[in-house]
């Protein structure tokens, strides 16, 4: 079992305080959902079970994830959001985990710390750089667009959080993923970082090793 009964409790009351606030992001559609387009002709209509996402039930009877895992539910997973500006995501940061510095372009983010501790923060336009340390219970605000992270700083303990977002994709850009496990030229990103070509070499070795 990932949770006891107490912790699936606190995902249950996570769900209702974080999403109902979330402002829509998306465009408004015209119909009272979306089908998708490439259901066939003859499918059986829908039922609410296109309305049901059961892909986060391994969050119960899974052990706890070794590495920092997210668990989605935005639109790629679950098509019935398309439409409804609001996605989901369950975060599971094992003993000393971070979720790498990253950004979600279409949607602020407001976490929900349901287990552990967290330290996080995010970077403004004006590089001023805004933490917390986030106790059980605790909720925080990640403006939409900007750089930010988690780290669960806790050597021994594992950390559980709730995010939803005000779009049903939200995207997320990984900024070490992005900047050093692409093709982006070495030389451009030595001189970005004031460096030399051998450092962004080993730096993005590390992060396909």
């Amino acid at each position: 079992m990932a949770f006891p009964m107490k912790q699936l409790t606190f995902l249950l009351v996570a769900a209702l305080a974080v999403v109902r606030p979330i402002m829509a992001g998306d465009p408004d559609i015209l119909t009272d959902f979306v089908v998708p387009t490439d259901t066939p002709p003859n499918s059986p209509p829908i039922d609410g079970s296109f309305f049901t996402f059961t892909g986060l039930r391994s969050l119960i009877t899974d052990p706890f994830p070794p590495a920092f895992k997210v668990f989605k539910a935005s639109m790629e997973q679950f098509p019935a959001l398309n439409g409804q500006s609001v996605s989901y995501a369950v975060l599971m940061y094992p003993a000393g985990s971070v979720n790498p510095v990253h950004t979600h372009p279409r949607s602020a983010e407001l976490l929900f710390l349901v287990q552990g501790l967290l330290e996080v923060g995010f970077v403004d336009t004006k590089n001023k750089l805004f933490t917390q340390t986030l106790q059980t219970g605790d909720l925080f605000v990640f403006p939409k667009g900007l750089v930010h992270f988690q780290y669960n700083a806790d050597a021994k303990n594992p950390a559980v959080a709730i995010s939803a977002f005000g779009s049903a994709n939200a995207g997320t850009v990984s900024l070490p993923n992005t900047l050093f496990n692409s093709t982006i030229d070495d030389n451009a990103l030595a001189l970005s970082f004031k460096t030399d070509v051998a450092t962004i070499q080993k730096l993005k070795a590390g992060l396909k090793g």
